[in-house]
C-alpha cells in the first residue's frame, strides 16, 4: 500500500458517519478490542474519567497484539468497537465487513529506532540508506527490523520511509512481522537490529538502554501519518447512534485532559497498558512525548 492508497483508504472509512436518533436511558454494552500502545490513550482516560459509564456505555475491553489481528473478531461480530491502527480496517472493507471510523485518537505516532547493533552506523552525517549498508558490509547479512504484521499501520509507514523517504537498498533490511510486546522485547534483548515502535515504547526502550537510537520521527517516517482510530461495527452505529455519539464526546474530553494535565490522565493509561508493571513516570513520559499527538477530529487523517 502506497502514501496515496493509504490516505484514501483512512478517507473513505471515515465517509459519512451517522449520529442520529433519540437517546437512549438503557445502559448499552460495548465489546472493545485495542492494542496496547499510548495512541489509545483517550479511550482510556474516557473510561478511567467515568465519561462513557455517564453516557451510557459499559465497556468490557480485550488486548490484541496488532491491528490485522483484530480483523478476525470484526468478522466474527465478537467485538463491537476497534481502538488500533487504521490501515487493517481498508482490509475489513475489503473483506464485506461493515466497519465505520468515527474518531480519531492519534496522529504521528510510529517511529523507527536502531538497536545498539545499528546504531553504531548512524553516525553524524550519515544518511539512513548508508547507515544500512555499512551494517550489512560490516555484518554480511541484512540489518533486521521488527514492525507488526502486514497490512498494520507500523509495517506500512516502515516500508514507505525504508523504500520511498530513506531510499534505503532492499538487500539491506529484513523485516521481521511480529506483535507489539514482542517487537519492544526483540529490541532490548538485540535479537533484532531496531524496529518501528510507538509510546510508550519508545520511552521504555531508551529508558531502559539509551543505546537504543531514534531514528526517524513520526513526521520524517510518513508525513501527515494518520495512526490510531476508533472504529464501529455498522450494525452497533445503526442500533445504538447516541451511545456512539457519547463515545465521540468522551474522547474529545479525554484529550483536552491528557494535553492538560498528563499527571491526571497517566494512572488511566498506565491501568491498561501498564498493567501495574510499568513505572507511572514513564507512562506520563510517554503521553507528552513528541511520538504522542492526540488528534479526535478524524478529518485530520484524511
Amino acid at each position: 500500500m502506497d502514501r496515496r492508497q493509504f490516505l484514501i483508504a483512512g478517507s473513505s472509512l471515515a465517509a459519512a458517519i451517522p449520529f442520529a436518533g433519540p437517546a437512549r436511558a438503557q445502559s448499552v454494552a460495548a465489546r472493545v478490542g485495542y492494542i496496547p500502545v499510548v495512541g489509545t490513550a483517550p479511550f482510556f482516560v474516557a473510561q478511567g474519567e467515568g465519561w462513557l459509564k455517564q453516557g451510557g456505555i459499559d465497556v468490557a475491553v480485550t488486548v490484541f497484539e496488532s491491528g490485522p489481528n483484530m480483523i478476525q473478531a470484526l468478522a466474527s461480530g465478537t467485538i463491537d468497537v476497534y481502538v488500533a491502527g487504521v490501515a487493517p480496517l481498508a482490509v475489513a472493507r475489503s473483506r464485506g465487513i461493515d466497519i465505520r471510523v468515527v474518531a480519531s485518537t492519534a496522529i504521528g505516532e510510529n517511529v523507527v529506532v536502531s538497536a545498539p547493533s545499528l546504531t553504531r552506523f548512524f553516525t553524524a552525517g550519515t544518511d539512513a540508506a548508508a547507515a544500512f549498508k555499512a551494517f550489512r558490509a560490516a555484518n554480511g547479512k541484512a540489518a533486521r527490523l521488527a514492525t507488526q504484521p502486514a497490512g498494520s499501520v507500523p509495517n506500512t509507514t516502515l516500508q514507505y520511509w525504508l523504500w520511498e523517504v530513506a531510499k534505503v537498498d532492499k538487500s539491506d533490511v529484513e523485516i521481521v512481522p511480529m506483535g507489539i510486546d514482542a517487537t519492544q522485547q526483540a529490541i532490548l534483548a538485540g535479537a533484532v537490529d531496531g524496529g518501528s515502535v510507538r509510546e510508550p515504547a519508545l520511552t521504555i526502550l531508551q529508558t531502559r538502554n539509551p543505546q537504543i537510537k531514534l531514528v526517524a520521527g513520526g513526521e520524517e517516517v510518513f508525513p501527515g501519518q494518520p495512526g490510531t482510530v476508533v472504529a464501529v461495527s455498522g450494525a452497533f452505529v445503526t442500533k445504538n447512534p447516541q451511545a456512539v455519539q457519547n463515545l465521540v464526546s468522551g474522547l474529545v474530553k479525554a484529550a483536552a485532559l491528557i494535553k492538560a494535565d498528563p499527571t491526571k490522565a497517566a494512572p488511566h493509561v498506565g491501568a491498561a497498558l501498564g498493567k501495574g508493571i510499568v513505572d507511572p513516570e514513564l507512562i506520563q513520559k510517554a503521553l507528552v512525548s513528541p511520538a504522542s499527538r492526540f488528534e479526535i477530529d478524524p478529518r485530520k487523517i484524511i
